[in-house]
């Protein structure tokens, strides 16, 4: 299938590794490409970032408009009734670009794949089932909608996992985020957890702490 827009930024020519960042509910990949100067990452690391569009679907709650979304959100506490099908298919859009990117001569091991919100959603879905072995998994301000029906890969079991989360998040609780840690360490994984004093947003110390995280993998 063809693959959804997206933006594209390469901090190098040649790029060895590749971040596919998923945005929000409402916003669009041009949300995340901002954030790429603001890594400061070193020279030497040659990075293709890409961030897709998600498609403009219904929001059930939102009255049924039309926006960029990965999935309906279909009640207003967002993990007690998840729209399945749409998240699946948006996962299998992402898969796509990780398709791409081996096609690229990209090595599993130097793809990241990182999420905000809804996102980050499809995210955990996209990478913890993926039959190759990816580099890493940046949850941000997200939690972990497909827990009870994923089939896991063994290819990333050892997978490196960072979750972050504002303590004052309104859209999506910080309890979230501490389940989805909890069971994906109850599983074996491997998880770093991190909280800011903020809302549902990405703060300046939160970016260095990814800037230090992207550098351990890929550098």
């Amino acid at each position: 299938m063809p693959l959804l827009p997206a933006v594209e930024q390469e901090t190098g020519p040649d790029p060895d590794a590749s971040i596919i960042w998923l945005h929000g509910l409402g916003a669009d990949g041009n949300d995340f490409a901002p954030i790429v100067p603001e890594l400061k990452l070193p020279k030497s690391l040659a990075i293709r970032f890409i961030f897709p569009h998600a498609p403009s679907i219904p929001v059930t709650v939102n009255g049924g408009f039309v926006m960029p979304a990965w999935y309906d959100i279909l009640e207003m506490e967002i993990d007690r009734k998840v729209d399945m099908v749409q998240l699946m298919k948006s996962a299998a859009e992402i898969d796509s670009f990780i398709d791409r990117e081996l096609e690229r001569n990209i090595s599993g091991k130097r793809i990241i794949i990182a999420g905000f919100s809804q996102g980050g959603a499809v995210a955990y879905q996209v990478a913890l089932s993926r039959k190759v072995q990816l580099g890493g998994l940046l949850a941000m301000s997200t939690y972990f909608a497909t827990a009870d029906s994923i089939e896991l890969s063994e290819e990333n079991k050892t997978l490196p996992i960072k979750i972050q989360h504002g303590i004052h998040d309104p859209v999506v609780p910080e309890s979230l985020g501490q389940k989805a840690t909890t069971r994906l360490v109850k599983l074996g994984y491997s998880v770093n957890y991190q909280s800011y004093p903020m809302e549902h947003a990405v703060c300046p110390q939160q970016i260095a702490d990814i800037s230090r995280w992207i550098k351990d993998i890929l550098g």
